[in-house]
């Protein structure tokens, strides 16, 4: 086939068709550039990306102090293994942990790695630390959480799309509704050894907890002497508007489960971070990684980090967020059901009878604004936090549009 224009985006789509699984039902674009909340297609048509990688880009495409960490570091050293030492290893630790305000760090890559591994480490402590008969061990989770799509995170979904065909599951895990304190109390035993939540449940919608919630399951934590841990994957490192969601709920977990921002949108770079009490159960050769803490993930991570100590993007998360879910509101009862959310992070439930989460999307996507269905009828926006005000606005505009189209 010969290139041109037109036939640019149908051409890469027939590659996907054929050579990339299945595993992703995309929207008809094919991305080629990317600079701050814009990205550019294979055919020149420029779009305002409003999911940002689910939160991996909260710095934007391209943002130049990032790519100048990558960069400098790239040319010096990329990897070593956990066999040796580097250089961005230790001050990428200790800078983390100041700035989570814990005293280590477990470096890791992607964000279902960070899950798994506290999974591993809450075990490791209930055996040591609460003398829990051996493989007895239980975590308690919520409906409707995401964590990733391994084995054993899938096994504990109450989405039948994430679990169906997969099992059979690991055992050891409670699920109770998420936001209901009472049910997570009644569901801890003396095989407890923790409870796993998102602060937010991003891929349930930008789900937010009632007021009170998180601080009730740190009391029930301690009162029992589990761990809590706390998934911030999606809602930590400035999406709420905050460096950590929990905590800006009034609350402060045992683990932080870091991710996706952590890379800069660059790379994959992940992290657990807890206090020596918890993450000094491992010891050497109980878990690792070979690319986990590389020097080019850490000089990255590192920037990020001096971004966020900043406090000029948490602010912007906060002012600009409160301007969107002023404007969404304006949409509740005129095809709009419901919309929440935090920061610059906004879950719309659409009315069915209007359409489906897939159908706005293509509308969107055709007046040049990316977002993401999910769960039949519901849009989510999570657009970079360097997003102008100016920017943000025509993104609202948009979605007010198609939503008065489809009435």
């Amino acid at each position: 086939m010969t290139l041109t224009a037109e036939n640019s985006t149908r051409w890469h789509e027939q590659l996907m068709a054929e050579h990339s699984a299945h595993n992703y039902h995309p929207l008809p674009v094919v991305i080629a550039e990317g600079r701050g909340a814009w990205v550019t297609d294979v055919e020149g048509r420029r779009y305002l990306d409003c999911l940002a990688g689910y939160s991996a880009l909260n710095f934007g495409h391209g943002h130049p102090g990032l790519v100048a960490a990558a960069r400098g570091q790239l040319e010096r050293l990329t990897l070593t293994s956990r066999a040796f030492g580097s250089d961005q290893l230790g001050p990428f630790c200790a800078e983390l942990a100041t700035l989570v305000g814990k005293d280590m760090v477990l470096p890791m890559n992607t964000g279902a790695e960070a899950v798994e591994s506290g999974l591993k480490l809450a075990r490791k402590w209930g055996y040591e630390v609460r003398d829990v008969p051996a493989d007895r061990a239980r975590i308690v989770v919520a409906a409707r959480g995401f964590h990733g799509r391994t084995i054993t995170i899938v096994g504990f979904s109450t989405d039948p799309e994430a679990r169906g065909g997969f099992g059979p599951f690991t055992p050891g895990f409670d699920v109770v509704p998420y936001g209901d304190a009472d049910a997570l109390r009644a569901a801890i035993t003396p095989e407890t050894v923790a409870v796993l939540l998102e602060p937010v449940q991003g891929e349930a919608g930008v789900v937010v907890p009632p007021a009170g919630y998180l601080p009730a399951v740190r009391e029930a934590c301690t009162a029992a002497n589990v761990l809590f841990i706390a998934d911030e994957v999606q809602s930590g490192l400035g999406r709420t508007g905050h460096v950590l969601a929990t905590r800006a709920a009034g609350a402060d977990a045992d683990v932080y489960l870091l991710g996706k921002a952590l890379g800069g949108g660059i790379l994959p770079l992940s992290a657990v971070v807890a206090d020596a009490d918890v993450l000094g159960v491992l010891r050497p050769g109980q878990h690792g990684s070979t690319f986990g803490g590389n020097p080019l993930a850490c000089a990255v991570g590192r920037a990020v980090i001096e971004l966020l100590r900043e406090g000029s993007m948490l602010q912007r998360a906060r002012a600009l967020g409160a301007r969107m879910h002023a404007r969404l509101g304006e949409l509740v009862g005129q095809g709009v059901l419901s919309a929440r959310g935090i920061g610059l992070w906004a879950g719309i439930d659409i009315d069915p009878a209007l359409g489906t989460g897939r159908e706005v999307c293509e509308r969107l996507c055709a007046r040049g604004v990316l977002v993401k269905d999910t769960h039949d009828s519901t849009i989510r926006l999570s657009p970079p936090l360097v997003i102008t005000a100016e920017e943000l606005d025509g993104a609202l505009d948009a979605v007010t549009a198609v939503v008065r189209e489809l009435g």
